[in-house]
């Protein structure tokens, strides 16, 4: 399996290019696609010996039940989130007006000025006790959050803790057939030439005044090289990663390498789920499809029976008692001693492991999305956030900050004020 920040990065740079190809519009419909079709099932929270939270069929009763633990931390929660959100989505406006930002500090500033800079150095639990929400909230339903969706605690930054929140509320779709239609297809409508190669080193070269940029890599049929004006890195640089690009012949050197990411390890087992260890001896009535964890247990952050990728119109989930397939989310692989508590047996295991995040909060500054002056690094903006909405708006930004430098309109980079210069121009 690919590393899921690579993939992130190599579909983001794909929407950019495809939004300008179809004039904007890169919606999965537009390269012929359809929303993959839900099916439901009930969540819970585990918190190592019950249950601290569990899911009904019934909307006004899962919230009688929220308000009744938490009163209404769950409210300003949401409306935390939501007046981030509602500062984050000015970026759109932003780039639909060709605006574009050299690193990632100017671009949080021009979308929530110094509360977004702070919030990349403050942690979640910090942001979010500061506007009432409690700390048994905080334990029991956040970090569960952000252990299935960074695999990290409420110590994270707050930024990044604001995203993965907003993608937990429900809101969010697959593809029909795999998401991984969305990158081929995209790769098809942009019309690129791939070379299907390793890139190994980048060396700044001049013509005529000017950057050249001779990049090298490899592949099973040998070695090769090509010369470009612009260079665009849409993969991550950091300290875990083997293959790691060389940057020669800058001056002063170029130190684009970055922090540590997170290891994340998936297991598809298809077995009988124990239910007993969830509190359910008689495992007819065990009724959760979806269970994060909160700090405990330690060995594994989320588990869910997972659906096809192609949902027919007569599929059902299978039921509690039968094998089915789920998905373990966990920091390292699992012994089998953990399979056998999570499973009372097992026809087969399948194991992906990869350094899918950031570890957030491991850097003191934020990086810059421009290396050079026509090299570009587009996971920069997973420092701040990781998802892969965020790489889309990083891939944006990137091809108009290229094509801003390349043409010398430099009143489209690093403005402040762009809200007040918006209005303006409408």
């Amino acid at each position: 399996m690919a590393r899921a920040a690579r993939l992130f990065a190599a579909l983001a740079t794909l929407l950019a290019a495809a939004a300008a190809a179809t004039g904007g519009d890169a919606r999965p419909s537009k390269i012929g696609l359809k929303h993959r079709r839900e099916v439901v099932g009930r969540s819970a929270i585990f918190g190592g010996e019950n249950f601290v939270l569990e899911e009904t069929d019934w909307y006004l009763l899962n919230l009688f039940r929220l308000w009744w633990h938490y009163g209404i931390s769950f409210l300003r929660l949401q409306m935390w989130v939501e007046e981030v959100m509602e500062k984050f989505m000015r970026i759109y406006k932003y780039q639909a007006h060709g605006y574009a930002f050299s690193g990632v500090e100017e671009l949080l500033y021009s979308l929530g000025e110094s509360s977004f800079i702070n919030m990349t150095q403050r942690s979640v639990a910090e942001s979010l006790l500061q506007v009432g929400v409690t700390q048994r909230f905080i334990d029991d339903i956040v970090s569960a959050v952000l252990r299935a969706s960074y695999g990290q605690s409420a110590a994270m930054p707050a930024f990044a803790g604001a995203m993965a929140l907003a993608g937990a509320q429900g809101t969010l779709w697959s593809v029909e057939g795999g998401n991984k239609l969305v990158c081929s297809g995209l790769l098809k409508l942009s019309k690129a030439n791939v070379i299907h190669a390793t890139v190994t080193s980048v060396t700044l070269q001049h013509t005529e005044g000017k950057p050249l940029y001779l990049v090298e890599y490899e592949n099973e049929v040998g070695t090769g090289f090509d010369f470009y004006d612009i260079v665009v890195i849409a993969t991550p640089l950091h300290l875990d990663n083997s293959s790691t690009i060389a940057f020669e012949g800058f001056d002063p050197p170029l130190d684009a390498t970055q922090d540590s990411f997170q290891p994340t390890v998936v297991s598809l087992v298809h077995g009988y789920l124990n239910s007993s260890y969830f509190g359910f001896p008689d495992p007819k009535l065990f009724p959760f499809a979806n269970i994060l964890t909160t700090d405990f247990p330690t060995f594994f952050w989320a588990l869910d029976n997972i659906c096809p990728v192609n949902i027919s119109t007569s599929f059902r989930r299978k039921q509690p008692q039968e094998a089915a397939i789920w998905r373990v989310q966990s920091p390292k692989p699992l012994l089998r001693s953990q399979l056998k508590t999570l499973f009372r047996s097992y026809y087969s295991v399948q194991t992906a492991e990869w350094q899918a995040h950031p570890v957030h909060g491991s850097r003191t500054t934020l990086p810059r999305f421009a290396l050079h002056d026509q090299l570009f690094h587009l996971n920069a903006l997973e420092w701040a956030a990781s998802s892969v909405e965020v790489m889309a708006v990083a891939a944006k930004n990137v091809a108009l900050l290229a094509y801003n430098r390349w043409y010398q309109d430099l009143d489209k980079i690093d403005q402040k004020d762009l809200m007040h210069k918006v209005k303006t121009e409408l």
